[in-house]
């Protein structure tokens, strides 16, 4: 892949810590997060996982509802006026706000501003569209709470950069304003899977048969993998907001993020394209313990800085 870069990440540190948590992921997610095991049981995983995520000090978090699902809010004792949807990530079938807390906490500490973390709906009790759906009503409750588009951002991780990309389409299509800004972690584009990665140290976190689940589960029979409002690889890009990209190079899905920056790019739209050496998947999910993962934040909160918010 030859997308343009605006940015490489020095090579990261702490090598001892990162091969322990390679190590661990490969055994405790890799490992079990995949046929055969069923979805419950991945879902239970990713709890156990990330069981443990003390809040920044500053920080309050409290649960609430939003666009009609539930919520989790996390806020610094004096904002900035700046809200971010934040989308979590888990292949549309796992995850929720309570297990993506290190990065919504951490966000809103160095951001100065209110993380909302959604609760959408999940396959494969619910396929495409219906977290999409859940996603656009939480964009227009925060209107009607009083936020301007131009205070809000969309963001989330791998599966939830899908839908934080597909959102901001979904909302251009139909005349709606823009957020402010998209933040997305490693975003799932291209759910035709055709052109994943093959990272010489391999993905300590995603296996393909997991992809494969997801494919299977997510999106509902007789519509095309490349469909745009699907795969946002394959959508018109004109108007999208602006968007920092933010992707591992030791990931299958790294190309997703590659492709996509380039294809935006092409478009006119204000992207920025970060890739982070020796790195994995979400590695900013380890915020407060790797270094890596606080400069990933920080330089979040730097673009969004940038404009305006």
């Amino acid at each position: 892949m030859n997308a343009p870069a605006e940015f490489t990440a020095p090579a990261a540190d702490q090598a001892l810590l990162r091969s322990v948590l390679r190590t661990s992921l490969r055994l405790l997610f890799r490992g079990l997060v995949r046929p055969p095991m069923p979805i419950a049981g991945q879902r239970a995983v990713l709890r156990l996982l990330t069981a443990v995520s003390p809040t920044p000090r500053g920080i309050t978090r409290s649960v609430g509802i939003l666009g009609g699902r539930p919520c989790e809010w996390h806020k610094p004792q004096s904002g900035r006026g700046t809200v971010l949807l934040y989308l979590h990530g888990g292949a549309y079938l796992i995850g929720g706000p309570n297990t993506h807390r290190a990065i919504c906490s951490n966000l809103a500490k160095r951001g100065q501003m209110d993380v909302c973390a959604l609760d959408y709906r999940l396959a494969p009790e619910h396929q495409y569209p219906a977290a999409r759906e859940d996603a656009l009503a939480a964009f227009e409750e925060l209107i009607k709470l009083g936020y301007k588009p131009e205070q809000i951002v969309i963001g989330g991780d791998s599966a939830g950069g899908n839908l934080s990309l597909i959102t901001s389409l979904r909302l251009r299509d139909q005349g709606l304003p823009q957020p402010a800004a998209l933040v997305c972690f490693s975003p799932v584009t291209d759910f035709t899977g055709t052109q994943l990665h093959e990272p010489p140290a391999g993905d300590p976190l995603i296996h393909r048969k997991w992809v494969e689940q997801a494919l299977a589960l997510y999106c509902p029979a007789g519509l095309a993998h490349d469909d745009p409002g699907l795969s946002p690889q394959f959508a018109d890009l004109h108007g999208l907001a602006p968007l920092l990209i933010q992707v591992g190079e030791d990931e299958i899905l790294r190309n997703d993020s590659l492709r996509f920056a380039d294809k935006a790019k092409a478009a006119g739209v204000d992207v920025r394209l970060q890739r982070y050496p020796e790195l994995w998947h979400v590695f900013q999910a380890h915020a407060g313990m790797l270094k890596a993962a606080d400069f990933a934040l920080a330089e979040v909160v730097s673009f969004l800085r940038e404009r305006g918010c």
